[in-house]
């Protein structure tokens, strides 16, 4: 006799289902390859590369010597320094004047277009224009303005630039114009009514309570690619602005020492997790404030309510 499923079952056997692809690309794509990781940083190295099964914490040993410690506070850094670069690049005139703007979906292509081009030539692109015979020392030099070029490229500053240009668009400027789309610019016009100037009504009504949590996603999703910068930094960057993508790729590729490689890949994991936790704590903290303080008003207006039927 054929069994009929009650709604509940079928809806968790479809469930089931429907979840099942994204379950194994998760396990095959994600989970193993973050295992291998953690297993090799725990192992000793091979002596013509690879690993020796044998348990070992040399790896994260290594990770004090000096050398790589200050490739980690430069990484720490720049990364720190472009992503808050990045923030006050796109909170004014960009996510602001895109949710207030009658084209924003003609903005949103001119912000999608350089994606269309790979990440290698608009690198290179860089690198023509920053470079000592490139088109910005020409145009200084035809202006007048210096006789000899400029040290633009090979250096912290040059990377810093060019981080900006490659992770601002998507990982700064969409969340933060997601967030402020959805704000009421009415309760600006309010607050200016009340006295306050244009900057203040921006920063104590619409940043704090409002765009609060676009404001933390734009950062965590600007850092963490940055953090784990490789190219950028390759092509770019001088001797002085290795950064610790550059390290893990020298200790597979080079020096073969890939238990080194995989403890710092694991800084980059836990860093990146606990942004990530960070972003969804203080998401699920803005909606609990927004809740109470929703559940505060409802309750001062029920006593206002109250107290005036009392009095008549």
């Amino acid at each position: 006799m054929k069994r009929i499923l009650k709604p509940r079952e079928r809806e968790r056997m479809l469930g089931t289902l429907y979840s099942a692809p994204m379950g194994i690309w998760f396990t095959l794509f994600f989970t193993i390859p973050i295992s291998i990781i953690i297993l090799y940083s725990f192992l000793k190295r091979g002596l013509y590369g690879g690993v020796e099964w044998e348990f070992s914490l040399s790896a994260y040993q290594q990770m004090f010597n000096p050398s790589f410690a200050k490739v980690l506070f430069r990484t720490v850094w720049i990364s720190v320094v472009s992503t808050l670069l990045c923030l006050l690049i796109a909170l004014p005139p960009c996510g602001y004047a895109m949710a207030k703007s009658k084209h924003q979906t003609f903005l949103l292509f001119l912000i999608i277009i350089p994606f269309w081009t790979n990440s290698l030539i608009r690198i290179y692109a860089w690198i023509s224009i920053l470079s000592s015979e490139g088109f910005l020392n020409s145009l200084l030099k035809n202006l007048g303005l210096i006789d000899n070029s400029l040290s633009l490229i090979y250096n912290n500053q040059a990377v810093i630039v060019v981080l900006i240009y490659m992770y601002l668009p998507p990982f700064a400027i969409l969340p933060l114009f997601t967030t402020i789309d959805k704000f009421d610019f009415a309760l600006l016009d309010a607050a200016r009514d009340l006295g306050a100037t244009k900057l203040e009504s921006i920063i104590k009504v619409m940043i704090p309570p409002n765009i609060k949590s676009g404001v933390s996603t734009a950062f965590i999703f600007t850092f963490i690619p940055i953090f784990g910068a490789y190219t950028v930094p390759l092509l770019v960057g001088g001797k002085d602005s290795t950064m610790i993508g550059n390290i893990i790729v020298d200790q597979v590729s080079k020096t073969r020492n890939w238990p080194l490689a995989s403890a710092f890949s694991m800084v980059l994991t836990l860093i990146s997790l606990i942004g990530v936790f960070w972003m969804l704590y203080s998401g699920k903290r803005e909606i609990h404030l927004k809740k109470s303080n929703q559940q505060a008003l409802e309750q001062n207006i029920k006593l206002h309510h109250s107290q005036r039927g009392g009095k008549k």
